[in-house]
């Protein structure tokens, strides 16, 4: 049986919400650690914690760290690390919704909710520019790309990259559509890559066996809305940070002095870095964190 968190595994995404939180009460933190592996659900729910919460745990995860802004030649990705960082599920916005309410309940006044990022599947898994996001996926050997190794607590756990995108879509929906395949690298009529796309290209920016060593991730991303706003609320799991970092580096042109053709209509708002526990069964393994 696996150990990493199912719903990181599962290549079906659904409607769900993302949240955000930091830690107020330090005190009550190992309470609040016992009632997030009781309220958690293998079927809705994946769990992140922050390197900052680890560390009032007293608790060192080898490779575990907060997300630092990353400085390219013509711009910042920026970087806003929290403690807890979660996922809720479910088939519609309703479920969703009750669901993050129980969250609340639990973590909150012990926890502050930075952020919710409400997102939801758009066309079978398209981004709200109209492409196929994570095309790219290593479904076949997700769990081998995503799951750490080692003891007890350990094994099967993950490391997770949460980045949240806006997009200006009217100025990229303005663009020729022959403009917009060349942004992202692939035809957004059939999903097909072509090999004459400029090096700017999204695809062969982010190119997983062109780095060296290869820099596989597992995207589980979706497209959010607010108001008049929106974008794609990227998430990656590995067994490191190096795969997320690598391909964000190459895409500010760190390498090269060349930029990603998504910053043409899109920009990050903030990053940060979480550890995702293993499962022991259908519960939350916190042993590591001598729970």
């Amino acid at each position: 049986m696996s150990l990493v968190q199912p719903l990181i595994l599962k290549s079906q995404q659904h409607h769900a919400s993302f949240l955000r939180f930091s830690l107020v009460n330090r005190e009550a933190l190992a309470d609040c650690l016992s009632q997030i592996q009781a309220l958690y659900r293998a079927e809705d729910t994946v769990i992140g914690f922050g390197q900052p919460l680890l560390a009032m745990n007293n608790t060192v995860v080898e490779g575990v760290k907060s997300a630092e802004s990353i400085q390219g030649p013509k711009r910042t990705s920026p970087a806003n690390q929290d403690d807890l960082w979660l996922r809720a599920s479910g088939s519609d916005p309703g479920e969703v919704m009750l669901r993050v309410q129980e969250w609340l309940d639990v973590l909150v006044p012990s926890f502050s909710l930075n952020e919710q990022v409400d997102g939801f599947c758009h066309r079978e898994g398209r981004d709200l520019s109209g492409y196929v996001d994570g095309a790219e996926n290593p479904e076949d050997n997700a769990e081998q790309v995503v799951a750490l190794t080692g003891e007890k607590g350990i094994a099967g756990s993950s490391m997770l990259a949460v980045q949240k995108w806006q997009h200006q879509l009217k100025h990229f929906n303005s663009l020729p559509s022959k403009h917009q395949d060349d942004i992202i690298g692939r035809r957004k009529s059939d999903n097909v890559e072509f090999p004459e796309s400029p090096p700017s290209a999204h695809v062969r920016r982010t190119a997983q066996e062109s780095f060296t060593p290869e820099a596989f991730m597992l995207r589980r991303s979706l497209p959010w809305i607010e108001q008049q706003d929106c974008g794609l609320n990227f998430v990656c799991f590995a067994n490191s940070f190096y795969p997320f970092e690598a391909q964000l580096k190459r895409m500010l042109g760190c390498e090269d002095g060349i930029e990603d053709g998504l910053f043409e209509f899109s920009r990050p708002l903030s990053t940060a870095y979480y550890w995702c526990p293993p499962v022991d069964g259908e519960r939350l393994d916190l042993s590591y964190l001598q729970l």
